[in-house]
């Protein structure tokens, strides 16, 4: 049996909390891989700010140096608004060998009352909560907590300085960020 943790998420853009978080996890419950999944259109999120295509580029390119982290498409490929419950239940019909662990922030922890069918998901997966500045990790609901280093970098937070030419260095890879400015991406927009 592999255990697979994923994190999920809109990685618009990728940056290196996430991969912080993904490497810790990993690490702390000694799991064999870490699955990124971007969402098409996330439930909570009436749309994300780049396209599935250029953000599946960009976390390829930012997961490409770490061999126990893949890239999974299976929410890209459905399209649409996807929740978390769908993917489960088509990755544990599709690889029912493996046992999943779902990687959320303290932010997220503390929404879980809210996921669609929580109760049933839940039954699915173990959920994993890591702190996130300004969040607690409470619940009623069973979680794993696992300790990482508070870095508070956030994709809004990131989106903001390179609209505003701010520096990104040490907050996102740097093969990222070149692809970024090779595609005109997060650029400040004129307002007519």
């Amino acid at each position: 049996m592999k255990r697979i943790g994923i994190l999920g998420g809109t990685f618009d853009p990728p940056h290196l909390g996430h991969l912080l978080i993904a490497e810790e996890v990993r690490v702390s419950l000694g799991l064999e891989e870490i699955w990124f999944i971007p969402t098409y259109t996330p439930p909570h999120k009436d749309y994300s700010k780049t396209s599935a295509q250029h953000r599946l580029k960009m976390l390829d390119i930012a997961t490409s140096s770490n061999d126990y982290f893949k890239v999974n498409t299976i929410e890209i490929e459905r399209s649409g608004k996807s929740y978390t419950l769908d993917t489960m239940k088509e990755l544990r019909k599709n690889f029912p060998e493996n046992q999943f662990y779902f990687i959320i922030g303290a932010d997220m922890v503390e929404y879980l009352p809210h996921w669609y069918k929580i109760e049933e998901l839940v039954e699915l997966v173990q959920f994993v909560g890591v702190k996130r500045a300004g969040y607690g990790l409470e619940t009623d609901y069973p979680i794993t907590e696992v300790d990482i280093p508070m870095i508070d970098i956030s994709s809004s937070m990131l989106r903001n300085r390179l609209r505003n030419d701010k520096p990104t260095k040490y907050i996102v890879p740097e093969e990222v960020i070149l692809y970024i400015r090779e595609k005109g991406l997060y650029e400040k927009r004129e307002r007519n």
